[in-house]
């Protein structure tokens, strides 16, 4: 994966809309189109490989949309009451989601419990059922 490359690519072929936001600012969010959505057309991005491509539609099923053009990320943005502040999050919030997901997890080699890790579970299994039946009620302590 290529960072500058793929950053350009969101910034490139991100398509930005703006609207009101809710939530606390007084007037200023009743007049200002500061809520940012941030689509992003998988066909057009560029940086990723194939492999990182599938992997990315693959994680990120859930959060696709079907546009035009193929598969669409959405994000939005809101926090802020700066227009300018809410779409610099929403391509960093981009970059970070799709870097994250292209990203193959590490190889998991199975391992197996030590022969005293073992014995200490089993000795600890013992001791529990020891104070278990110690609990046991029986009719020859009456």
């Amino acid at each position: 994966m290529n960072g500058g490359e793929l950053r350009q690519s969101i910034r490139d072929h991100g398509e930005v809309s703006f609207s009101r936001s809710g939530g606390p600012g007084g007037q200023n969010v009743n007049k200002v189109n500061t809520k940012v959505c941030l689509r992003l057309s998988l066909a057009a991005l560029r940086g990723l490989s194939g492999g990182e491509l599938t992997r990315l539609r693959e994680v990120l099923a859930a959060r696709l949309s079907q546009g035009e053009a193929g598969p669409e990320l959405v994000i939005a943005s809101s926090e802020e009451r700066s227009q300018r502040t809410n779409l610099e999050r929403a391509y960093a919030r981009m970059e970070a989601l799709i870097a994250a997901s292209a990203r193959l997890p590490k190889h998991r080699r199975p391992t197996k419990p030590s022969k005293a890790a073992r014995e200490q579970r089993l000795h600890t299994k013992r001791l529990r059922g020891q104070k278990k039946a110690g609990r046991r009620f029986s009719p020859a302590d009456d």
